[in-house]
């Protein structure tokens, strides 16, 4: 390969004089190999669900067919890619581009020379700034529609209950990024995007364990907690029911959700809720019976204390009362005194419901979804350093697909020991594997090192991924 022998020429050697006992040389030109042979595995995960297909059908793409040297499936499989093997920066283009295995794995079925590079930093760019709100809608509504159907097929059982989350995150801004806004809670110029998740219930009513994104918007940086979230609600509802008749559904909804219009349009929507109430007077003395029980339990014990119990409330601006779960708590911290810390939910589940149980084990169990978020973050998510709004929502989305790639990597290894793994710990084990990649006319071969410690495991996914045919769109 041409490309790495005139890269070596300026990578200076590194001798390592006097350390080892012996001396060593390092010096970066080795030719045909890849510092990501893992990621056939995420490559084979794309080919066989069709997501990055899934994600270009979604763009108009404008170019004069004569003069494209790059298809679109190319460059969004790259970025793709990119991010899930850890390199966030478009930037990274330019060596990767010259990657062997990225280079089969992006444009293999695009009947690309095999001397020919992929797309550079400068093209890639120029993708981000060519996206209209019509594109990245649609790519957005792709993304969800992928992910919904994609869970509808292996689950092969009637699904009876989903719940949703929707929850913002802060993106701060170190730049000049439009819509981007000094935010008091957060005391920074920030973006605030708003990602939804939903996670399915087995047999028993149980929620599964791993909470699956199906939506990301970016949103300006004084955004209101609801802004945007209805829209985002109404299409999932809409879908969850397309796909799955009878399915029951419920909303988590943090704090600032809790707005009158936003309570109205769940109750329209015939979903089940669960809202956390910011405390007021008003609340704090309908709490006093259960936070005086709470105190004395706590005095008694020594320890810290907690009450259940529940109350109709209106606020001046609701339609109408609704009932509120009450925990009234006591925490006792050693060395620094006590704390009460009184909780509220609003909900419209039924009145038989017992509210330790519903604040408890339902509406506390969306904590989880913060575990997502810094996961998300980790693939990305803040990386909004361009100065147009529209290409930093193409990047969250592109964030968006390369996280689905790494959950259903994740779902692959069930039952092993990185079934719970975080991305970054699935990256590293793997992803991250040094490989030796050799091309001849029907086949390529790929040697990776036979020390690799999760071999077994990375055979195992791989020998699965025939198990799917592609996902229809």
């Amino acid at each position: 390969m041409p490309d790495s022998a005139q890269q070596s020429d300026f990578v200076q050697s590194v001798l390592f004089e006097g350390i080892f006992g012996k001396d060593v040389s390092v010096r970066f030109d080795a030719q045909n190999q890849s510092s990501d042979g893992g990621a056939l595995l995420i490559s084979g995960l794309d080919h066989t669900l069709g997501l990055a297909r899934r994600m270009v059908e979604a763009i108009d793409d404008a170019r004069q067919k004569g003069k494209i040297e790059h298809e679109l499936l190319e460059m969004i499989r790259l970025r793709l890619y990119q991010l899930c093997c850890g390199y966030e920066d478009v930037n990274d283009a330019a060596t990767l581009r010259k990657d062997p295995l990225l280079k089969f794995l992006c444009a293999f079925d695009q009947n690309q020379k095999e001397d020919l590079n992929l797309a550079s930093a400068s093209t890639l760019c120029r993708l981000e700034n060519s996206l209209d709100r019509r594109d990245l809608l649609c790519m957005g509504e792709a993304l969800m529609d992928w992910q919904l159907k994609h869970q509808h097929r292996i689950r092969p059982a009637r699904v009876r209950r989903v719940t949703i989350d929707l929850d913002p995150t802060d993106d701060p801004a170190y730049g000049q990024q439009q819509l981007t806004f000094f935010n008091g809670h957060y005391d920074n110029y920030v973006y605030l995007p708003l990602l939804a998740f939903v996670t399915f219930h087995d047999e028993h009513g149980v929620e599964e364990a791993e909470q699956y994104l199906v939506g990301a918007l970016l949103r300006p940086g004084n955004a209101g907690a609801t802004d945007g979230a209805r829209g985002v609600l109404r299409r999932l509802i809409g879908k969850l029911r397309e796909l799955f008749p009878g399915v029951v559904i419920r909303v988590r909804l943090d704090g600032g959700f809790a707005a009158p219009l936003m309570l109205d349009f769940l109750e329209a929507q015939r979903v089940g809720y669960l809202v956390n109430v910011a405390p007021n007077s008003v609340l704090r003395e309908l709490a006093e019976p259960l936070m005086v029980q709470a105190r004395e339990l706590s005095q008694r014990s020594g320890q810290s204390a907690r009450v259940y119990g529940e109350c109709n409330y209106a606020a001046g601006t609701w339609s109408k009362p609704r009932r509120v779960i009450i925990k009234a708590e006591v925490l006792v911290h050693e060395g620094r005194g006590t704390k009460e810390n009184p909780r509220f939910v609003v909900t419209n589940f039924s009145e038989t419901a017992d509210p330790e149980r519903l604040y408890s084990y339902t509406y506390c169990v969306r904590g989880d979804a913060e575990n997502r978020i810094k996961e998300l973050h980790g693939m990305a998510l803040g990386r909004t350093s361009c100065a147009s709004f529209l290409a930093n929502q193409f990047r969250v989305l592109l964030a968006a697909a390369a996280y689905m790639l790494m959950q259903e990597l994740r779902r692959r290894a069930a039952g092993t020991e990185l079934a719970r793994a975080q991305v970054w710990r699935l990256r590293d084990t793997l992803l991250k594997i040094g490989a030796t990649v050799r091309t001849v006319t029907r086949r390529v071969y790929v040697s990776l090192p036979d020390s690799a410690v999760f071999a077994r495991i990375w055979c195992s996914i791989a020998s699965g991924l025939g198990n799917l045919p592609l996902l229809q769109t």
